[in-house]
């Protein structure tokens, strides 16, 4: 996958990855998923939350580009909250650089996850090698985040 800030992001590459898969009207719960990661996963390289906004409508690429730059720009407030609790743990760290987007315009990454059409929200946790870990089709507790990310 390649994020808004066109980093490639893989999910085998022994990281733990928690991704929500949501549209742009289920952000909100997304947000939600964010703030009940646990404090043991804050900057640190071993986890990641990647965020895959699904489009349901097609873009052109101009559309796109605007739509990119729209999301940088929330994932710029989202990194100022996150940099409230970097702060208050003591972690002297850009909390931008942790915070991972991908706009999916013609579902390929959805489809990657086997979730077809209509778009719906999803979090997934995945192992250091991709595997499943745990699903969920709402926002999962802080304690179920908790134990799947162990």
């Amino acid at each position: 996958m390649v994020d808004v800030d066109q980093h490639t992001l893989a999910t085998a590459d022994g990281r733990v990855t928690i991704l929500v898969l949501t549209s742009s009207a289920d952000v909100e719960r997304a947000r939600k998923v964010g703030e009940r990661v646990p404090d043991f996963c804050l900057a640190n390289p071993e986890y990641r939350m990647i965020t895959i906004l699904r489009f349901e409508k097609k873009h052109n690429a101009p559309a796109r580009a605007i739509v990119n730059a729209l999301v940088r720009r929330r994932l710029d407030r989202e990194a100022e909250r996150l940099g409230q609790r970097y702060r208050a743990k003591h972690i002297a760290r850009d909390a931008r650089s942790d915070v991972f987007a991908v706009a999916d315009f013609d579902d390929a990454v959805g489809l990657q996850f086997g979730l077809s059409s209509p778009i719906r929200f999803q979090v997934i946790v995945l192992g250091r090698n991709g595997e499943v870990v745990r699903e969920w089709s709402d926002v999962p507790s802080a304690e179920e985040l908790a134990a799947a990310l162990r």
